[in-house]
């Protein structure tokens, strides 16, 4: 008797933005915010919330699901931010010209945001 493999499938598909420039705090109050939530009620929670944060996080939501959709075939409605990360980036440093011949340091924080997202029609 011949058993059949299973495939595996890949169940999850990931996004990952880097060198965001907005620091890692300001984001993570907005991926906590959508972890564990389906596609479209993260879309719809993003649009919403008024964070400068939101518009990249959209970005890397909407592409992760683009990357589902083409890699696994899968329907959009079956996905479910399964993890959701930020990670320091580097920080990009510059000098600013004060009075009297002073400079003043200028810090612009960066990030990595990684999306990561799971096809729950799979799990069955």
């Amino acid at each position: 008797m011949l058993k059949k493999k299973k495939k595996n499938k890949k169940k999850e598909v990931y996004a990952l933005g880097q060198y965001i420039s907005i620091s890692a705090h300001k984001v993570r109050r907005v991926i906590d915010q959508i972890r564990g939530r389906s596609y479209e009620e993260t879309l719809m929670i993003l649009e919403l919330m008024p964070y400068r944060a939101c518009y990249p996080i959209f970005k890397l939501v909407y592409s992760a699901a683009a990357n589902a959709s083409y890699n696994m075939d899968s329907n959009k409605t079956n996905l479910i931010i399964s993890k959701a990360e930020v990670n320091e980036g580097t920080t990009v440093k510059k000098l600013k010209p004060r009075a009297r011949g002073r400079s003043y340091p200028i810090k612009r924080p960066t990030c990595h945001i990684n999306i990561v997202v799971k096809d729950i029609s799979l799990d069955k």
